[in-house]
C-alpha cells in the first residue's frame, strides 16, 4: 500500500510538472503591408518635415533614438510597459501615458505599427514610429467617451515610445 501511495504521488508530481500555467495568448503576427500610396504619402510627409527615418518592410517608418540594452520583446504575447506620446505631423497630441505612470499591455493588443515597431528596440530604448493608416486605425475614426473624434479616419500617426519594461 505504501509503495502504491509513493508511486501515485510521484506520478501526480511528474504529470503536474508537465502542465503549463501559461496565460492564453491568441495573437497572430500580421502580414499586412501598407499600400504603396500610403508609403509614398508618409515618405513625402517625412521629407516635408525634414525627418530622416528608416522604412520597415510592412510600410511604416521609424527612427531608433536609443536601442536600449535590456530584455527584448519576444512575441506578441509579451507584456510591455511604455511611456509614450501619440500625435500627428502637425504636432497635436491625441494621447500619452501620464507622467510617471507608464502604460502596460500585451503587444498583440495594439495597432500593427506598434506590434512591428516596438520589437526593434530593447528595454530602456526609445523609438519614434511614423505609421500609415492601414497599420493603425485605417478608415475608422477613434472617438472619446463623449463621442468626439480624437483620431480622424485614415490618419498618419507619430508615436514617441520609451520601452520601460518587458515581461
Amino acid at each position: 500500500m505504501r509503495k502504491l501511495l509513493t508511486v501515485s504521488v510521484l506520478a501526480i508530481f511528474i504529470l503536474g510538472s508537465c502542465v503549463k500555467n501559461d496565460v492564453k495568448c491568441n495573437y497572430t503576427d500580421s502580414t499586412v503591408v501598407a499600400p504603396q500610396s500610403e508609403q509614398q504619402a508618409l515618405q513625402d510627409s517625412l521629407t516635408a518635415h525634414g525627418i530622416s527615418a528608416s522604412m520597415h518592410p510592412s510600410g511604416f517608418f521609424y527612427t531608433i533614438n536609443s536601442q536600449g540594452s535590456g530584455q527584448a520583446v519576444s512575441n506578441l504575447c509579451t507584456t510591455v510597459t511604455v511611456d509614450y506620446k501619440g500625435g500627428f505631423f502637425n504636432g497635436a497630441i491625441f494621447d500619452s501615458s501620464s507622467t510617471g505612470n507608464p502604460a502596460s499591455f500585451q503587444l498583440g493588443g495594439v495597432v500593427v505599427g506598434w506590434q512591428k515597431g516596438v520589437p526593434l528596440i530593447s528595454k530602456g530604448g526609445d523609438i519614434t514610429l511614423y505609421i500609415p493608416p492601414s497599420l493603425a486605425y485605417g478608415p475608422n475614426a477613434i472617438k472619446d467617451n463623449n463621442g468626439n473624434t480624437v483620431i480622424p479616419a485614415n490618419s498618419y500617426l507619430v508615436f514617441n515610445i520609451h520601452l520601460v519594461d518587458v515581461q
